[in-house]
Formats: structure tokens, sequence, C-alpha cells
């Protein structure tokens, strides 16, 4: 029998850096919008929809790829989808290489579509690592361990959004897309190198029986949380539990929330205030490095005090950032309530993972694919609106559209009443 390799730090550690590697994806378009834009114009909403594309692979994927993790451990499902975001930035790489800036047209705005469909994939590493994650901590340091799982892998949208309008400037589009590329294939061989299922996932590659190996597991490793069933049951089991769904709708406004204002900041910044590429690039990286920060708080207050009360408090936050952002027409307001928003989205985020396997223990990959898969969902689906209110009301609609999210984060307040409520009775 082979060794058993790995500890609940090194697991959590490569996950986090395959995590990190993958969701950078989330800056693809945003802080570049206003370069293409300048040689392929399109209207504010197939604008909102490019930069939003990434989004779309990144968040239906989650939903297989958790239930796989359920079955194999997250080790492949990590890296098919990492070097299918190689793929996709391979031949943006090219395109941009062989036709920016004077060669490019509208007529290429489908394949900016599908390759950054392909990028996007790496997005889709969130759920994975979560099952990743869960599997090699007790259910008493979930909060925490995702936290810091999720809050250091959110770092890097955030970080590219400051380093790229830097790298745009310097080196130009195409150099700045192949500077990613390569980030992207060392990270992915880093991931290769340090990558470790928990033990179980381990046992069974060696031959072990599922009962054998969690049996050993729970009594040699302390390990606590299994899968029940293959992908398809553990995505039906998670499916019928309601709480799944309000999980996913919360999360929906949240982390939706947080992919949607990433890749739409930098449009915002720079249409409604006249900010250069740089200080748009800028300012988005405080939302998002701020947000991504907020969520590895969240975390440890959740574990502290209950994902419920953390959200309610963060849900809160959430409403009186979007409302002030609704109302504001100077750039200072904007700037409080963009502070507010993310430290509201941030802590949420936490919040919800923290009770994704309190609440739905029997299928912890399934839920996680479903809460992080269509919840993430939001990232795709919340731009193009946006970009849509501006097209209808004009300059005024940067802010008007805000009250999509007033909208969304009440409607995740009530729900997260709900959970509470039937929690205490239950408890």
């Amino acid at each position: 029998m082979k060794k058993i390799t790995g500890t609940p730090d090194s697991g959590g550690m490569s996950a986090t850096i395959g995590f990190f590697i993958g969701f950078a994806a989330v800056s693809l378009f945003g802080v570049t919008a206003a370069k293409i834009k300048e040689v392929m114009p399109v209207s504010p909403l197939l604008l909102g929809l490019l930069i939003s594309t990434p989004a779309l692979s990144g968040s239906l994927l989650r939903i297989p790829f958790a239930a796989w993790t359920d079955t194999t451990g997250g080790r492949k499902p990590f890296l098919v989808l990492l070097v299918l975001s190689i793929v996709g930035m391979l031949g943006l790489y090219t395109l941009m290489s062989r036709f920016y800036p004077d060669g490019l047209n509208a007529s290429f705005y489908p394949l900016f579509l599908f390759l950054g469909v392909l990028c996007g994939c790496g997005i889709a590493t969130f759920s994975v690592g979560i099952g990743q994650v869960s599997y090699w901590f007790p259910q008493s340091k979930q909060g925490t361990v995702l936290g810091l799982f999720a809050g250091l892998g959110n770092l890097a949208p955030g970080m590219f959004a400051l380093i790229l309008p830097f790298a745009i400037k310097s080196l130009g589009l195409p150099l700045t897309y192949l500077a990613w590329l390569i980030f992207l294939v060392v990270g992915t061989v880093v991931y290769w190198l340090l990558g470790r299922n928990a033990w179980y996932f381990q046992l069974l590659e060696q031959g072990m029986s599922s009962r054998d190996a969690q049996k050993e597991a729970r009594e040699k490793y302390h390990q606590e949380i299994f899968p029940k069933g293959n992908a398809k049951e553990s995505l039906q089991a998670s499916a019928r539990n309601w709480k799944t769904w309000a999980l996913l709708s919360i999360y929906f406004t949240t982390f939706g929330g947080f992919i949607a204002l990433t890749a739409w900041f930098p449009t915002y910044w720079s249409s409604f205030y006249g900010l250069a590429i740089v200080e748009a690039g800028m300012l988005t990286a405080l939302y998002s490095i701020l947000a991504s920060l907020m969520r590895v708080v969240g975390g440890q207050i959740s574990d502290g005090y209950g994902g419920e009360r953390t959200l309610i408090f963060s849900l809160c936050l959430l409403i009186v950032g979007a409302a002030m952002m609704f109302f504001s027409n100077t750039f200072a307001l904007s700037i409080i309530a963009c502070v507010l928003l993310a430290i509201g989205m941030g802590m949420s985020n936490a919040a919800v993972f923290k009770l994704v396997p309190q609440e739905v223990p029997e299928a912890v990959g399934g839920a996680a694919g479903w809460v992080g898969g269509l919840g993430a969902f939001g990232g795709f689906v919340i731009p193009p609106v946006m970009g849509y209110w501006v097209s209808l009301v004009g300059q005024e609609g940067y802010n008007k559209s805000f009250g999509i999210f007033l909208i969304l984060a009440v409607t995740s307040l009530v729900l997260t009443l709900i959970l509470k409520a039937q929690h205490r009775v239950k408890t």
C-alpha cells in the first residue's frame, strides 16, 4: 500500500493556490474592456455581456465539477479546469498578437465570447476547492478554513485589476495576455506538484472499498465529513434539501454580485466619473481585495457567532451600500458605498459556506456545486442587466442600475431570517 501523503494544512494550501490561479479570470475583460472597445465598438449591453462571459462557464461548470469532487477528490477536477483555462488564454493571446489593434473589428466579438468562456473554466475551481478543503477539516473549523480558502483565492481578481492597467501601459495588450498565460501555466504546474486529496480519497485510489476507506480515514486520520453516493446522487440529494436553494439564492446576490462588480467597476469608474484606466483599476482593486479579505474575517466571525447572524449583519451593510450607490452623484459618496458593498459581500460569502456543510451535511460537494455554480451565475447575469439599464436611462443609469442589488439584498435578508428561524426550532 502506498503511503498516505498530505496534511489538512497542505491540502488547504494547495486548493487555495489552484483557486487563486483560476479565479483571476474574473478580471479577464473588465480592466481591458476600454481598450477592446476602442477597436471593436459595442453597445453598453454587449460590453456588459463580454465582461461577464467568463462567469458563464465559471459558474455553470461548478455544478458537475463539485459533484465530481465527491467521487474522486479535487485533484483531477482542478487540473482539468485549469488546463481548459490555459487553452482559452492561449487562444486569446494568439488573437491579440495577430490582429490587435488594426485588424480587430465587430466580427471578432463572438470569438472573444468563446475564448472568455474557456478562460472562465478556471473560476469553477472554487466549488472543487470547497469540497476538497471541507473533507480535510472537521466541522468546527469549516468557517475559518473555508473563509481563508475563498478569501485568499478571491484576492486574484483584485490583484489583477490593480496590475493589469500598469502592464497594459508598459507591455501593451498582447504581451499582457502572454504574461497572464505564463502565470497560468506555471501555477497549474505548481498545483499538479502540490495538490492532494483528503485521506478517504487516497485510500479509495489504493483499492479500498468505500466502507473500509471511510472507517480508516475516520479512525486513523480523524476525518469527519464524507461524501454519500456518486456525483449524480450527491447532486440529487442536495437538490432535495430546500436549504440548498435558499443558500443558492443568497449566494447569487453576494458572490454573483462580487464577480459582477469586479468586472463592472472598471467601466463604471471610467464611464461615469471619467477616470483613466489606471485609476479605475485601482478603485476596482480596492473593492475586490477588501471583499476578499473580509471573506477571511467573515469565516472567523461565522465560527464564533454562527453563519446566520453573520449573514444578517453583512446583508444589512450590503443594503446600505447599494442604496448609497443608487442615490450617489458624488465621487466621495460612491467610494464609501463601494467600501460598504465590499465588506457586506465579503462577509456574506464566508457565512454562506459556513452554512453549507451545516445545513446539507449529506452531500457537501453537491450542495457546493449548486450554491457555488448557480450562485456565481449572478456574475454573468448582472453586468448585462446593468449595461441594459445604462442603455435605457443614459449616464445616470450607471448609478441607478445598483437598484438590482437593493432588490437582491433585501430578498436574501428575508431568506436568511427564515433559515435562522428554522435552525432555532430544530435546535
